[in-house]
C-alpha cells in the first residue's frame, strides 16, 4: 500500500485536505499520514475544521507558530524532515502557498522524496508577496503539480515546466480542477448560521489577513475608512483573524460602525457567503468561495492568482484605495454570478488526485 504523507497548517488547506482526504479513503490503496505544522494555532482558526469537516487527527502535530517568514519556515523545515526519516513515505502531498507548504516540500525533495503539490501554477506576479515566493518555490520542487485551472497551466508552461526535479523525474502537469469548489458543493448543505449572528441577509461579508495590506499602516487605515463608510447604510460583517484585530487595536483603527465577529469554522463561513450581498476580501481562497455561492466579490489586492474571476467580470481588484473600494461596493452589492462555463472543473478535483496518487 503507498504510504502519502499529508502536510497542512492553516485554514485553507484545511478545507481542500478535507475532500482530498476522503477520496483517498475511498480510492483504497493509499495509507495516509497527517501532520499538521500548527501555522493556524488558535482553536476557531484550526481544531474546529478537523470537527466539522471530518478530517482525520493529525498524526503529527508540529506546534510551530509566530515569529518571522524564516524562523517559522525553518523550525518546520527541521520537524517535517524528522517525520519523513521516520515514516518514508511514498510521496508528499501539499496544498497552495504558506509556510508550512514550503518547508514541506523542501524537506521532501532534500531527502528525494516525490512532491504533489495542489493549487500548482497560480501566479499573481507580485514577489513582494511572501505566498507567490512559496508556490513558486513549491512548484520547482514538485514532481506532479495538480493545476485548478488552464491559466495555471499556462503560468507552469510559460516559464519552461516540466523540469527534471531532485529524485530525477521529469515533472507532470495535470489539470485536475479547484478541491475548494469540490468542498463548497460537498458541505453547502450543512452550512450552520454563526452563533448569535443576527443580520438580515445582503450584508457585505469581509476578510482581512494578508500581510500587504495589515502589515502597511496606510493601506489598512484607507481598508477600514472605506467599510466605515459602507457600514452607514450597509451591514459590514467582519471575521477577524487574532493577529489582524490586534494590529487594528494598535493602529487605534476605528471599527465603530463594523459587526466584528471571531473567526468562525467551515460550515458557518459558507453560511455567511450564502446569505450576504457581496464579498469584500483579501484572500484567495475566500474569492473562489464567493463565486461559488453566486455571490460577486471586490478583492482589495493589487493583484490576484484568480485571473479568471476577473476575466469573467465575477471579481473587481481595487486595491487599498478607500474611493474606490466604496464605489465597486455600491456597484456589486446584490449582483449575481453564474458559473456558465464550470471554471474550477465542476466538483470532481478531489477525485482526480486520489486517481493520480494512487498510480504515481
Amino acid at each position: 500500500m503507498r504510504k502519502v504523507l499529508t502536510v497542512i497548517g492553516a485554514r485553507p488547506q484545511f478545507v481542500k485536505a478535507s475532500v482530498v482526504s476522503k477520496a483517498i479513503v475511498e480510492s483504497s490503496g493509499i495509507n495516509e499520514v497527517i501532520v499538521h505544522t500548527g501555522q493556524h494555532f488558535d482553536a476557531n482558526m484550526s481544531d474546529i475544521f478537523f470537527d466539522q469537516l471530518g478530517i482525520s487527527r493529525p498524526h503529527y502535530l508540529l506546534s510551530i507558530n509566530g515569529g518571522s517568514h524564516g524562523d517559522m519556515t525553518g523550525r518546520m523545515l527541521i520537524e517535517i524532515e524528522k517525520v519523513l526519516l521516520s515514516e518514508k513515505p511514498d510521496c508528499v502531498l501539499v496544498y497552495g502557498d504558506t509556510n508550512s507548504t514550503l518547508a514541506a516540500a523542501l524537506a521532501a525533495a532534500k531527502l528525494h522524496i516525490p512532491v504533489a503539490h495542489v493549487e500548482a501554477g497560480l501566479r499573481s506576479f507580485n514577489m513582494k508577496m511572501p505566498e507567490e515566493v512559496n508556490r513558486i518555490l513549491t512548484d520547482r520542487m514538485s514532481n506532479i503539480l495538480f493545476c485548478p485551472t488552464q491559466a495555471a497551466v499556462k503560468n507552469l508552461q510559460q516559464e519552461g515546466y516540466p523540469f527534471v526535479v531532485a529524485n530525477g523525474q521529469q515533472q507532470r502537469i495535470e489539470k485536475v480542477g479547484d478541491v475548494m469548489q469540490d468542498s463548497a458543493e460537498l458541505f453547502a448543505t450543512r452550512a450552520a448560521v454563526p452563533e448569535g449572528f443576527k443580520h438580515a441577509d445582503g450584508f457585505v461579508l469581509t476578510t482581512i489577513h494578508r500581510a500587504e495590506n495589515t502589515d502597511h499602516p496606510e493601506r489598512l487605515t484607507n481598508i477600514m475608512a472605506a467599510l466605515n463608510e459602507v457600514a452607514q447604510t450597509t451591514p459590514v460583517v467582519l471575521p477577524l483573524h487574532p493577529r489582524t484585530r490586534k494590529i487594528i487595536a494598535d493602529l487605534q483603527l476605528n471599527t465603530a460602525n463594523l459587526t466584528l465577529i471571531d473567526p468562525v469554522g467551515y460550515l458557518e463561513m459558507l453560511w455567511l457567503l450564502k446569505h450576504c450581498g457581496l464579498v469584500v476580501t483579501d484572500s484567495g481562497g475566500v474569492q473562489k468561495e464567493a463565486f461559488f455561492m453566486g455571490k460577486a466579490c471586490v478583492t482589495m489586492r493589487d493583484q490576484t492568482e484568480w485571473v479568471e474571476l476577473i476575466e469573467v467580470g465575477a471579481n473587481e481588484l481595487v486595491g487599498a484605495d478607500a474611493e474606490n473600494i466604496v464605489k465597486s461596493v455600491k456597484r456589486n452589492l446584490g449582483r449575481e454570478v453564474i458559473d456558465e462555463n464550470k471554471l474550477y472543473g465542476g466538483g470532481v478535483a478531489s477525485n482526480k488526485i486520489a486517481k493520480y496518487l494512487k498510480e504515481f
